[in-house]
């Protein structure tokens, strides 16, 4: 997969242009395979229920919510040492490499290294989890109906394809503000106002400062290491300047987190 930039100030940047460059690139290749097996496998079991469409409804529903916690605990997750082991999630070290240059657009989406491993997860949930099997395949093919569009959504985000409906704008304008204007806001991708409304990271643009870290997430927490570089330069010793916690300060930093995020949202910069 190439690591290539987008070509910058491409005005005539159309949507078949977008789908064109989606398609080139293997997460959504396999998000929409287990989307159609899913949904294929959904319509050949029957037996539909309202509790299906109560599933889905509710999966669309809190989606924003989910997109939000998984892109401020695990995407803007702090590289930690934990005794001589360093945590430092693929997802997370990918995320601040996007950050670092969102004109890249492998780094875009899901990696592919990751994706098989979260597509497992939601076929593993989807037999386990639910009473019957097609319950089970209706969260499935919600669950891959939405990654897909998350995918979508924020690919598009990253072209420079120019919104023309207000609902779209909306969407791009949020996005490119936790891009350009501050990392600690603006944190659901594929709606807007929504989540981050409910968890005070909306704020007036106005507002909020302009933050010299937003292309350097961490830059206290990694110094010395510049996001974009390989992933083994993030694991550097000392001079990389990796946080080192132990297992109970490391607890205490994730109790203290979800503390504040209940109380007072996650908008507050950094010190």
């Amino acid at each position: 997969m190439s690591a290539s930039r987008v070509p910058s100030n491409r005005k005539d940047f159309t949507l078949p242009d977008a789908v064109r460059l989606f398609c080139k690139h293997p997460s959504p290749w396999m998000i929409g395979a287990t989307l159609a097996a899913a949904l294929a496998a959904r319509i050949a079991v029957g037996d539909w229920q309202l509790t299906d469409a109560l599933v889905s409804a509710s999966m669309v529903m809190v989606f924003p919510f989910v997109e939000w916690a998984i892109h401020v605990f695990i995407l803007h997750w702090r590289p930690r040492r934990i005794g001589k082991l360093t945590v430092d999630p693929l997802l997370a070290c990918k995320h601040r490499q996007h950050h670092a240059d969102p004109r890249i657009p492998a780094l875009v989406f899901i990696p592919a290294k990751a994706l098989p491993w979260i597509l497992a997860g939601a076929v593993a949930i989807a037999v386990l989890a639910f009473p019957r099997i097609g319950l089970g395949l209706t969260f499935l093919t919600s669950a891959m109906a939405l990654g897909l569009g998350y995918e979508w959504t924020h690919h598009l985000i990253h072209t420079d394809y120019k919104p023309k409906t207000s609902a779209y704008h909306a969407i791009w304008r949020n996005h490119r503000l936790h891009h350009f204007k501050n990392e600690h806001y603006w944190f659901t991708i594929t709606t807007s106002g929504t989540a981050d409304r409910v968890l005070r990271t909306y704020p007036d643009p106005a507002s909020v400062p302009t933050s010299p870290t937003a292309k350097n997430l961490h830059a206290s927490t990694v110094l010395g290491a510049p996001h974009n570089k390989p992933r083994q330069s993030l694991h550097a010793d000392s001079n990389g300047g990796l946080e080192k916690a132990s297992s109970r300060n490391f607890l205490s930093h994730i109790g203290v987190r979800l503390s504040s995020v209940l109380q007072v949202g996650v908008g507050r910069p950094r010190s």
